[in-house]
This record gives C-alpha cells, structure tokens and sequence, in this order.
C-alpha cells in the first residue's frame, strides 16, 4: 500500500514578495520563488512546506476565520511549541493567539500572515 509522506497546504496571497519575506523574516522559512513573473513560491523549514500561490484577482483573499469564528488556515506540529514561541516573537512576528493549552490536547499559539491567514503551532501535551 502506497504510503503518504507529506502535506503541503497552498495559501493565496495577493502580493507575493510581501508573504514570501513574512515566511522568511519572520517564521524561519526558506523560501523559493517560480514563474516569470514569480506567481509561485514554495516556503520551507525543516520537514514542512506551504506553498504560495499569487491571486491574481481582485477578490479579496478570504481567510478561514472569516467564515468560520476562530478556524486556522494552517495548523503546523512542533517538538518544541515554547521554544518556537520564543523564536518568532524575537524575529517580529505579530502572534494573534498567545500560548496556551487547548481542550484538543495541544499547547498551541497562532500567528496572521500578511493575507489575514491564521497560522497555528501546537505540540501535543
């Protein structure tokens, strides 16, 4: 039986320069940037990617929480959710959720990229 090896969530962004130094700058990722002109941009850190993809419409990007009240776009698993707290708050990242240990059995906090997407961490208690 085939065996699944990852996931990787797209994001619609609506300036990709802008979201691809957020990931960099501010969350520690790598990041690669495709297309002529870039429409395309992969973020990654450790064993974990988002991709970005520009939206190209005029339509606001609407966030998860816009339509359902308090719901991620984005929910990333680490072995060490204080330490990683303290990471992005030293790198400048605005945190949306502060630290704390939810009814689903995760320590957890929670970020905004520059699209409104709200991005978790949590580390099962």
């Amino acid at each position: 039986m085939a065996r699944l090896t990852g996931i990787s969530p797209v994001l619609l962004v609506a300036d990709l320069d802008r979201s691809v130094a957020y990931f960099r700058e501010r969350l520690g990722f790598e990041c690669k940037v495709f297309g002529e002109p870039p429409n395309f941009a992969t973020a990654n850190r450790d064993e974990d990617s988002i991709l970005l993809a520009l939206a190209e419409s005029p339509k606001p990007i609407d966030p998860n929480w816009l339509i359902v009240e308090k719901m991620w776009d984005v929910y990333i698993r680490v072995d060490d959710v204080e330490a990683f707290y303290a990471e992005v708050q030293e790198r400048g990242a605005t945190i949306d959720c502060e630290l704390y240990d939810a009814p689903h059995g995760f320590r957890e906090f929670g970020v905004q990229d520059p699209d409104g997407h709200d991005i978790a961490f949590g580390q099962p208690l």
